[in-house]
Parts: C-alpha cells; structure tokens; sequence
C-alpha cells in the first residue's frame, strides 16, 4: 500500500511516543475468527448470539451458554496471529509507552507479540466463578457428553436457520464448578447489560487522554462505551488515524483514513514509519 495519506499517517506515527492502538473484531477475523454476530456455525446457527451473550441466559441453562463459548474458545485456538497483529507488536516494541486496547476476547495480540492488552470485554481464556467471581483454570478441550442443544426460552433460534450435522466437541456443556464455593464457572467476557471492567475502562481512559496518536483498527465505532476511546483522544488534540476496508462513523473526526485490511494496511504503514526496519 502506497499513497499521501500512509505517508501523511507514517509521519504521525514516526513522531509518536506514546500511541494508543484501538483494535476491534475487523482485525481478528483477518486471521479467521469470525465477528460476534457471524460466530453461529453449525448447531449453534439456531441461536441469536445475542441471547445467548447474557447473564439471564446463562442462569437459564448454564450448559448451553457454556458450549457455545467453549465452541468458539477452541476455534480462536486453530486461528493464528496476523501480519497486523505483528505489525501492531513492532509499533509496542519500538515505542515502549504503546497501549494496546483490544475489545476483542481472543488471545491473538498475546500470541502476536503484545503481552498485557488492556481488554475492554474480557477474554475467552479468563474463566471466572459466577458467584464470587473467583479466576478459573481453562478446561481441557473435552467432548461434551450432551446431544445436539434444542431451543431454549432464553436463546430463540434463528427465523429459516438450516439444519447441520454437528461439529466436533459442538453442544452443550456443563461448566465446570468453582472451586472455592462450587457455583458454576462462567466465561470471562462482556455480556450484554453487563459494564465493562472498570480496571480496563479506567486504564483505556487515561491511554487515550494522555496519547499523542491513536492508531483505530478493525472497529465498527458502534460498541458503547468502547467507541468512545477514539473520541477522547481526539477531543484531547490527539491526532486518530483509522485503518478500516470501509467507512465508519470516526471518519469525520480521523486525521487519515487508511482503507483496506489491517493485514495489509499496518505493516506498510511501520515500514513507511521506519523503513530501516523489517516488519513481516
């Protein structure tokens, strides 16, 4: 990728010393891992994502949730790291004061080369106790012993949903139980009408008022509170520029807007920031 625009964001980034990178689902499913709302394969294409993403579901029928949170755990295990994922690990290297603020709940910015982003919706790889919200070890990546998951009040299927024969280790499964008092162990993400950590929001705040570039990749800027963090570096003089294949409502306010796929996009933009330097 060529152009004013990566040279104009190049220089911005050349002159940064502490940038904040914003990242969302865009730059996950590069590596193939699909975005929330297209996680559904399989049997799990019966169920609205965003049933099953609360915790009144997971109240409901704790084994239902569980599986299909363990479905998608074990398919980000089979995805890899990107180019931009290393790309985004250079910039953390060259620039130390980098902070890296994910929404993503994969471990790919970990297995690329960024060790402690600040995750603003938890992780699939944190498991924690629903009650006393005790950490919980992974599971072993066991087969469940359950069939094939039937429709459930707190998880409608899909209107015309096909039916598929099941995946592997795909259905419910009993969460494991906590060790410390024996309530069921829940995923470690963001559910809907849940806030967001305030350790993570709190931390993204003071990245992103206290940047002097905000690097915005793979976001749809339309997850709140999250969409906000692009906001306040702006609003605070910071430069933003965007990497995105297709507009999104921070264009107005970005000082460029690169279009195309973060695995493209960022190792072009570090070698133009830094062309002595070897970026794969």
């Amino acid at each position: 990728m060529t152009g004013p625009e990566l040279a104009e964001a190049a220089l911005l980034l050349a002159a940064a010393r502490r940038p904040v990178v914003f990242t969302g689902a865009g730059m996950s499913a590069e590596s193939g891992v699909p975005t929330f709302r297209d996680a559904q394969t399989g049997l799990w294409r019966r169920y609205d994502p965003q049933e099953l993403a609360t915790p009144a579901a997971f109240r409901a029928d704790p084994a239902l949730v569980w599986g299909w949170y363990e479905t998608r755990r074990r398919g980000v295990r089979r995805a890899e790291p990107n180019p931009g994922h290393r790309a985004v690990a250079a910039i953390a290297a060259r620039l130390p004061e980098t902070v890296v603020i994910t929404q993503n709940v994969d471990d790919l910015h970990e297995r690329g080369g960024v060790p402690a982003p600040v995750r603003l919706h938890g992780s699939l790889f944190a498991p924690r106790c629903s009650a006393c919200a005790r950490p919980a070890p992974l599971p072993s990546d066991l087969p469940p012993s359950a069939g094939p998951p039937e429709p459930h009040d707190g998880a409608e299927p899909h209107d015309g949903a096909e039916s598929h024969a099941p995946e592997a280790h795909d259905g419910p499964l009993d969460p494991p139980a906590c060790a410390d008092c024996g309530a069921p162990v829940r995923p470690g993400v963001v559910w809907f009408g849940e806030a967001l950590p305030s350790a993570a929001l709190d931390a993204a705040v003071e990245a992103a008022s206290g940047c002097d570039l905000l690097l915005t990749v793979g976001t749809s800027a339309l997850v709140h509170p999250a969409a906000e963090i692009p906001l306040v570096a702006a609003r605070l003089g910071a430069p933003v520029v965007q990497v995105n294949p297709v507009p999104t409502p921070l264009d107005a306010i970005c000082a460029v807007n690169l279009r195309g796929p973060a695995g493209e996009v960022l190792p072009a933009l570090v070698r133009a920031a830094w062309p002595d330097d070897a970026v794969g």
